[in-house]
C-alpha cells in the first residue's frame, strides 16, 4: 500500500509538473537574466534610471562638487601658481607652476611672522583654551549631571548660553572693559576710573584664551555632561562593594567610560579655535598678536593671493587631521560601553555642605560668562564717558540720536541707513541662504536614502559634510579663489549677494544635509508607494507627502544654517565689501573706526536675533540644546 501510494504520488508529481515544463521555464528564466557584466550594468542602470532619484542625485552631486571641491582645488592650486602682480618678483609667468609661495610661508625670513609664530600663538591658544575649559566645563557637566545642586534645570540651559552667542561678543565686551589708550581711541572703563591694565591684560593671549573657553565650555558641559547623564551608578556601587575607594573607582570606572566624550569634546572645540577669527582680530590687532585666522587674513587684505592659499590649505590641513582624530575617537568609543536599560540608575550625588558653594561656582561662572559682559557692552551704548554712573551721563543718543559729533556716523544707530542695509543683506542673504540649504539637505537625505546606485548616496555623504573640515575662514578664500575673476560662462561674483549666499549654502551643508539623511532614514517608502500606485508622479509626492511628513526635519535644516550665519563673521569677512555689509562686518567696520557705542549695539542686536533664533529653534523642533548637542 506504501509503494502504491509512493508510486501514485511520484505520478501525481510528475504530472503537476512535467521535466519538459520545468526544464522550459528554467531555460527562460535564464533567456531573461541578463548573461553577461556588460548587460547586468544595463539592467541595473534601466532599473536605477526608473525614477528620477538618480538623475536628481547626479544633479545635486554636479551641483556640490562645483560648490565644494572646485573652491577648494581652486585655492590650492593658487599655491603653486604665479599670481598676477608676482611675475617680476618671481621672473616668470602668470600661471606658470612655481613653489615660491610655499617656500615663502614655512622657510623665507618671513616665515616666521607668516606662519611659524601665528602657528604657536594658535595652539597656545588653544590648548590654553581647552584646560581651561575642561576644567570649568567638567566641573559643571558634574554638578548638573550628577549632584544635587541647587537649580540643576535652570542652570543646565543658562550655561550654555555662551555657546548661542557670537564668540567676538565677549571680545568686545572684554576690551570695553579693560583697553587702554596704548593703540588710541577711547579709553576703557578701567582706566576711566583711574586704573591702567597692563597690555597682556587688555590685550593678545591672555584675554583670547580666557574668553574662548568660556565661550567653548559648552562643548565640555554638553558633550561630557551628556555621558555622565547616561552612566549607570550600578557600576560605582558594584566597585565600591568591593572595596574600592573613590579614586580607584575614578580612575579606573569612571574615566575610561567619559573618556571618548570628554576627547571628542577637546576636538572639536580645537578645530573651533583653529578657524575663530572675530576674538583674536579685536584683542590681538593692536599689539600685532597674530593667529593663523588672523594671518591669512592679512594676506588676504594685502593682495598676497598665493601666500593667502598657502596659509589657508596649512589651517584646512590642521582641520581634516582634527576631525579625523575626532572619527577615531567616536569609534573607539564603541569599546567603552555600558549594558544597560530601564533599570539604568543615574542617581544623584549628595552635596551636603558643598550645595551652596557649589550653586554659587555655576552663578559666578554664568555672571562672567554672560550676566558681566552683555551687561556691560548694553551700559556702554548709553552712556557718553565710560565708566561714569552720573545721572546725566546716561543717554539713548548712539541708538535714537541725531547730529552726533562723529564723522562717518552722524545718527543713532538705529536711525543709521547703514544698520538697516546691513539688517536687509543679512536677513536676505542669510535667509535664502538658510532655506535653500535647508531643501538641498532634505533632498539630499531623499537621495542618500532612496537611490540604488550607492557610489552616489556615499558621494553626496560626503562631499556634502566637507566643508565641516575646513574652517571658515579658509572655505571663504577658497571662494574668493574660484569667483574674483571670471571663469568660463560664471562672471567673476566677488562683491555679490549672490558669492555670499553660495559660500554659506555650501558652508551650512553639512548641517542641512545630515538633517534631511536622518529624516530620510527613518521614513518608509510605504507612503510613497502607496502615492505612487494611485498614479502621484515624483514632484506630487515630494509637496503632498514628502515635505509635510519631514517638515520638521526641513524646519531643523534651515534653522541650524540660519542662526550659524546671522552671527557668524569669518565667511563674511573676506568676500564681504562695503555695499553687501552684514550685521556682523558692519559692526567689526565700526570697531576699526573705534566707534565702539555704536559696535557694541550692533553686536546686541545681533546677540538677541541668534539667542532668540536658537530658541525659536528649540520650539519648533521639540528638542533642547542642554540635553546634549545634536538632539
Amino acid at each position: 500500500m506504501s509503494g502504491q501510494l509512493a508510486a501514485n504520488s511520484s505520478g501525481s508529481s510528475s504530472a503537476a509538473c512535467p521535466p519538459q515544463l520545468v526544464e522550459g521555464g528554467r531555460q527562460d528564466a535564464a533567456d531573461r537574466a541578463p548573461a553577461s557584466a556588460a548587460q547586468r550594468f544595463r539592467y541595473k542602470l534601466r532599473i536605477a534610471l526608473r525614477e528620477p532619484t538618480t538623475a536628481i542625485g547626479i544633479l545635486t552631486a554636479a551641483l556640490f562638487a562645483y560648490l565644494i571641491v572646485v573652491p577648494i582645488i581652486s585655492m590650492l592650486s593658487d599655491a603653486g601658481r604665479v599670481q598676477l602682480g608676482d611675475e617680476r618678483r618671481i621672473r616668470m609667468e602668470v600661471g606658470d607652476f612655481t613653489w615660491y609661495y610655499i617656500e615663502r610661508v614655512f622657510t623665507s625670513r618671513v616665515a616666521s611672522s607668516l606662519f611659524w609664530e601665528p602657528l604657536l600663538n594658535t595652539l597656545s591658544v588653544a590648548f590654553g583654551a581647552i584646560i581651561a575649559a575642561v576644567v570649568i566645563g567638567g566641573l559643571l557637566a558634574w554638578l548638573l549631571a550628577r549632584t544635587d545642586m541647587f537649580g540643576r534645570r535652570w542652570f543646565a540651559t543658562a550655561l550654555i548660553v555662551p555657546y548661542m552667542l557670537p564668540a567676538w561678543t565677549f571680545a568686545l565686551a572684554w576690551t570695553t572693559l579693560f583697553k587702554n589708550r596704548t593703540v588710541g581711541g577711547q579709553e576703557g572703563w578701567l582706566e576711566a576710573l583711574g586704573l591702567t591694565p597692563p597690555d597682556w591684560l587688555a590685550y593678545g593671549r591672555l584675554p583670547v584664551t580666557i574668553i574662548l573657553a568660556l565661550h567653548y565650555s559648552p562643548f565640555i558641559i554638553l558633550l561630557f555632561g551628556n555621558a555622565l547623564r547616561r552612566f549607570d551608578s550600578q557600576l560605582e556601587d558594584s566597585a565600591r562593594i568591593l572595596g574600592a575607594g573613590r579614586l580607584t573607582v575614578t580612575r579606573k570606572i569612571i574615566l575610561p567610560l567619559m573618556l571618548p566624550s570628554l576627547l571628542s569634546a577637546i576636538v572639536l572645540i580645537f578645530a573651533k579655535c583653529l578657524g575663530e577669527f572675530g576674538v583674536p582680530y579685536v584683542l590681538g590687532l593692536p599689539v600685532k598678536f597674530d593667529v593663523l585666522a588672523t594671518s591669512l587674513y592679512r594676506s588676504i587684505s594685502s593682495r598676497q593671493t598665493g601666500v593667502a592659499a598657502v596659509l589657508a590649505g596649512s589651517i584646512m590641513l590642521i582641520g581634516v587631521m582634527t576631525i579625523m582624530i575626532d572619527a577615531k575617537l567616536i569609534k573607539e568609543a564603541r569599546r567603552f560601553v555600558t549594558v544597560g536599560s530601564k533599570g539604568a540608575m543615574d542617581r544623584l550625588n549628595p552635596l551636603n555642605n558643598l550645595r551652596i558653594p557649589a550653586t554659587v561656582f555655576a552663578a559666578l561662572i554664568f555672571v562672567f560668562s554672560v550676566a558681566v559682559p552683555l551687561s556691560v557692552l548694553f551700559l556702554s551704548t548709553v552712556m557718553k564717558i565710560p565708566a561714569r554712573f552720573d545721572a546725566d551721563n546716561f543717554t539713548l543718543d548712539y541708538w535714537i540720536g541725531t547730529d552726533l559729533n562723529t564723522v562717518a556716523l552722524q545718527t543713532g544707530i538705529l536711525l543709521s541707513p547703514d544698520l538697516w542695509n546691513a539688517a536687509w543683506n543679512s536677513l536676505r542673504i542669510v535667509g535664502v541662504a538658510s532655506i535653500v540649504s535647508g531643501l538641498l539637505g532634505l533632498l539630499v537625505g531623499y537621495v542618500v536614502a532612496r537611490t540604488p546606485v550607492q557610489p552616489l548616496a556615499t558621494f553626496l555623504r560626503q562631499v556634502t559634510f566637507l566643508p565641516y573640515l575646513v574652517p571658515g575662514i579658509a572655505f571663504a578664500t577658497a571662494y574668493l579663489s574660484l569667483f574674483a575673476v571670471p571663469r568660463g560662462p560664471v562672471p567673476a561674483l566677488y562683491g555679490t549677494t549672490l558669492i555670499l549666499m553660495l559660500a554659506l549654502i555650501a558652508d551650512q551643508m553639512p548641517y542641512a544635509s545630515r538633517a534631511g539623511i536622518a529624516a530620510m532614514m527613518q521614513l518608509g517608502k510605504e507612503p510613497e508607494e502607496a502615492a505612487q500606485i494611485a498614479g502621484a508622479g515624483w514632484s506630487r509626492r515630494m509637496i503632498s507627502i514628502i515635505i509635510p511628513i519631514q517638515k520638521g526635519s526641513l524646519v531643523t535644516g534651515i534653522l541650524l544654517p540660519f542662526i550659524s550665519g546671522i552671527k557668524g563673521l569669518s565667511l563674511f569677512v573676506v568676500l564681504a565689501v562695503p555695499s553687501t555689509d552684514v550685521l556682523t562686518t558692519f559692526s567689526l567696520r565700526l570697531v576699526d573706526y573705534h566707534y565702539t557705542q555704536a559696535a557694541n549695539a550692533v553686536v546686541l542686536i545681533i546677540a538677541a536675533i541668534a539667542y532668540l533664533g536658537t530658541l525659536l529653534g528649540q520650539k519648533l523642533t521639540r528638542t533642547n540644546l542642554a540635553q546634549g548637542l545634536g538632539n
